[in-house]
This record gives C-alpha cells, sequence and structure tokens, in this order.
C-alpha cells in the first residue's frame, strides 16, 4: 500500500483525516464528506500491519503499549504536516486513522472566533474553557488563541497536550510544550497540571479537561493567580457548567460552585456545520461570567434553562447566544433555514423566526439612516 502516496492526495486536498480500515479503500474526509479513493486497491489484513509498522516508524514502547492496551494515540511528521494518529483494534486487525495538522495556523478571525473571546485571554487570572463536541474545531480555536498570545505578548505558556498537534515556536512569548502520554513527557493531565505550579508559567494550556483530578488541578492553578485555557467535550455552555460540578460528588457540589462562579471567567461553546459553499462554518455560543451568571451557578439547583436565557440576554456584555448566531449567519446567506433549525431544539424554533425577524429590521433600519445621511450629505 503506498500510504506516502495516499497521505499526499490527502494533504493536496485539503483532507482533515484519512481512515484506513481493512477489506475497504483509503478514505479521506474533506468539509464533512468521506471520499474513497478509487484508484487504490482494498486495504488488506497485511496492508494494515504495514501501515502499524510504518506509523509506528520502530518505536518498541509504542507496540508494547498498543499491545497492552488495544489503543494508541501518537504524533508524527508529514513533511510539512503534523499527524495525530489514533489505532485501535476491529476483529484482531489495526485500524488507523489520522488527523493531518496543517503548521500554516489560522488566526482566530478567520476562524470566525468572536473577538471577546480573544479580549479575555488578556485576563491575568482564572478559567477559560473552549468546548464542543468531537470535531468541532476546539484544539484550531484553543491553538490560534495561543499564537495570537504568543505574537502580541510576553508570557509563559505551558501547554498539556495529548499528542502535541501545533508545534509553536516562541516569539514574544516562551512557549513549552508537553506530550501527556505513557512513555512520553507527562504521565497525566492532572500531574502535569500540578507540576506546573513550580514551573513559572502565567498560562497554562490544558488540551483536555477529562476527569475530577485534572479539574481539581486546574482550579488550583487558578486560583493561585495563573490563567488557565482548557476544553471539554460538552455541546453547550451550560452543559459545560453542569458537567463540571457533577464531577464532583453531592456533598462537595456546593464549594465547587461558589469556586467555579468566582473563577471561571468565559466559555465558547463551538459547532462546524457545512455552509451554502460547501465548506466549514462556525457558529459560537460565547457566555461571558458576569454577576448575573454567577449568582446562577451558586444556586442549590442549577438551572441550565436559566443560564442559556441569561446568555441570549446579555449580548452587552459580550456573550453570544446560539440562536443569535445562527440567526446573523441566515441573514447572511451563509446557511439555510433548515440547517439554523437543525442546530437547535424545536421548543426554540419560533425564537430563531423572531430573532431573525427583528436582526432584518434592525439591518434595514441601519441602511436607511445611512442613506438618508448620504443624501443630507450631497445635498
Amino acid at each position: 500500500m503506498d500510504i506516502n502516496g495516499i497521505l499526499k492526495k490527502a494533504s493536496e486536498q485539503r483532507a482533515s483525516d484519512v481512515h484506513f480500515i481493512c477489506g475497504l479503500k483509503p478514505i479521506l474526509r474533506i468539509n464533512r464528506e468521506l471520499i474513497r479513493l478509487e484508484e487504490y486497491d482494498l486495504i488488506t489484513k497485511d496492508d494494515m500491519w504495514e501501515a502499524y509498522d510504518f506509523f509506528l516508524k520502530g518505536n518498541l514502547d509504542k507496540d508494547k503499549l498498543f499491545k497492552e492496551k488495544k489503543v494508541l494515540d501518537c504524533s508524527e511528521e508529514f513533511g510539512d504536516i503534523r499527524l495525530r494518529i489514533n489505532i485501535s483494534y476491529s476483529d484482531g486487525t489495526p485500524v488507523i486513522t489520522t488527523r493531518l495538522i496543517r503548521n500554516e495556523l489560522p488566526t482566530y478571525e478567520d476562524l470566525g472566533v468572536p473577538d471577546i473571546v480573544r479580549r479575555m485571554t488578556a485576563q491575568t487570572q482564572g478559567l477559560i474553557l473552549v468546548t464542543g463536541k468531537t470535531n468541532s474545531g476546539k484544539s484550531t480555536t484553543l491553538n490560534a488563541l495561543i499564537n495570537y498570545i504568543n505574537e502580541n505578548e510576553s508570557r509563559k505558556i505551558l501547554t498539556l497536550e495529548s499528542p502535541v498537534e501545533y508545534k509553536h515556536t516562541s516569539k514574544k512569548s516562551i512557549i513549552v510544550q508537553k506530550e501527556v502520554a505513557f512513555g512520553s513527557d507527562m504521565p497525566s493531565y492532572s500531574i502535569g497540571t500540578k507540576n506546573s505550579l513550580r514551573e513559572d508559567c502565567d498560562i497554562l494550556v490544558i488540551g483536555e479537561i477529562r476527569d475530577k483530578e485534572t479539574l481539581d488541578a486546574a482550579i488550583e492553578t487558578a486560583e493561585s493567580g495563573h490563567l488557565v485555557l482548557g476544553t471539554l467535550h460538552t455541546k453547550s455552555c451550560a452543559e459545560t457548567i453542569d458537567r463540571m460540578i457533577n464531577f464532583y460528588e453531592v456533598r462537595d457540589q456546593t464549594t465547587v460552585k461558589y469556586l467555579i462562579a468566582s473563577l471561571l471567567k468565559l466559555v465558547i461553546s463551538q459547532k462546524l456545520i457545512r455552509n451554502k459553499k460547501g465548506t466549514l462554518t462556525l457558529i459560537p455560543e460565547v457566555m461571558v461570567v458576569d454577576n448575573i451568571i454567577s449568582g446562577i451557578i451558586r444556586k442549590e439547583k442549577l438551572s441550565v434553562s436559566e443560564i442559556e436565557d441569561a446568555i441570549q440576554s446579555s449580548s452587552g456584555n459580550g456573550s453570544i447566544g446560539l440562536i443569535n448566531s445562527l440567526a446573523e449567519l441566515y441573514v447572511d446567506d451563509i446557511i439555510t433555514l433548515e440547517q439554523a433549525k437543525a442546530q437547535i431544539e424545536e421548543k426554540n424554533i419560533e425564537i430563531l423566526n423572531r430573532t431573525i425577524m427583528q436582526l432584518k429590521m434592525k439591518r434595514e433600519d441601519k441602511s436607511n439612516m445611512s442613506a438618508d445621511n448620504m443624501g443630507e450629505s450631497n445635498y
């Protein structure tokens, strides 16, 4: 199997992933579409073991770990592209998925990340979270923010990643990147987070907060005067709060709520959908944690719907509701109304329709005012 040729084609076609599965032809994912490479033969078991050897490059530690754990995450270089590689078993044969990560990191503006997210990274202390489902672009957003800080501020940034995706070069800031994995730089996120307190960093970046121990360490780091950026696998800002609280036993949740309410500064929840042009568009929901949100978090019974309502009605502080984002994209003719409706619950469709009408009216009024002003100046 010509693995180099497959990866080269994937790079040329701007694929995000390549799938190697026994019994199928190599498959690329391009803008969420799965594209089979028909010019290649069906992949055999021997081909899969050949691919396994290709990606491990004779690393005995990785081979031992895979044979023990039956799963392996690692990264490799391919030309000017980094590969995030996942290997697992299916019917006793390796299954390999590779994510292509290009070094030309887009800016947060190009990604469509609201500017309030960038502005909040100027905080010297607290917790900022980038959330979303798998393949929602969390790592790309996080690295775009790191790159912005690196180019504009003098700070020491420590990252914990599994595996390291984008390779940063220290510019105005100092960047130290550590891979979290067995036999790698750090054995776990929680140990790496605790150790960061001794490394004199200004900003700690946690690739994924996946358990109570890591969240504990992140809260302790933020409490001690550091800015912590991290990701969580949640589908909304409100669900993020609920997930964080539910990492803990009921008896500890009151204390944790007060800590989260005081330390959490901002959550951005991301969705990526195909737009009318067939490319991907970011749909952001942004929650700036102000006194209202903090008060809701501290309540004995957390209300997800109350948080959602507070976000939707708090645009003055920089918060952006999901419905507002969808309405903007529809009015700008980037997505269809059907696509917008598919992202929300049935009960919110009437609110979406009303928001779209209000936005159109506001833009018409603004356009009319501009025309009137132009007429006066011409006169």
